[in-house]
């Protein structure tokens, strides 16, 4: 796996991004199958599409802090 996928989380949890960001970048970024849809938050679903598109464009959305 290249740098990017590690880089880019390690980056999103110091930014102090939700966890449901983070889980649903991490998945979209490698390809893997949606949560159920009853475990789907907004967080996720914005962190899935980012991941999938390779980018962090709305992760600023999600910070907690």
């Amino acid at each position: 796996m290249n740098t990017v996928y590690y880089e880019t989380i390690d980056k999103l949890e110091k930014m102090g991004v939700n966890p449901d960001y983070v889980q649903g970048w991490a998945g979209g970024f490698l390809g893997n199958p949606e949560r159920e849809e009853q475990r789907v938050t907004e967080a996720y679903s914005a962190g899935y599409e980012d991941g999938q598109n390779k980018t962090t464009d709305s992760a600023a959305d999600w910070k907690e802090n």
